[in-house]
């Protein structure tokens, strides 16, 4: 059977068209070139960043929140320096250093799944 010349096969040869060769995905490329995955990558680390801050701030309104209403019921004048010097101050601090090592989990979490450790 004789071919037509517009029946001809051709072979095109190159390199492929593709954005980054298949085998070499990153988390950090897609935040990188802020792909909807990468933005979903940002976008884990925001909402658990403020999930503790959120649970944090939550902490000291409750912690905090009723002073008034104690120092209103007690007419001490030493009452309220010694809740707020002695009471008040160590669960400050620990709320502080719970956070602080929360976000720096978060972070450090963060980092290992964009590094693909």
């Amino acid at each position: 059977m004789p071919q037509d010349s517009a029946e001809r096969r051709v072979v095109v040869t190159g390199p492929p068209r593709r954005a980054r060769a298949l085998g070499h995905y990153r988390p950090r490329t897609e935040i990188d070139e802020q792909t909807t995955l990468g933005h979903t990558y940002v976008r884990s680390l925001m909402r658990s960043q403020l999930r503790a801050a959120l649970t944090a701030f939550a902490v000291l309104v409750l912690l905090v929140g009723p002073l008034p209403l104690a120092f209103a019921a007690a007419a001490d004048g030493r009452l309220e320096w010694a809740v707020l010097g002695f009471g008040l101050y160590a669960p400050l601090v620990l709320l502080a250093r719970w956070y602080v090592r929360r976000a720096e989990r978060n972070e450090r979490d963060f980092v290992r799944l964009v590094e693909d450790r």
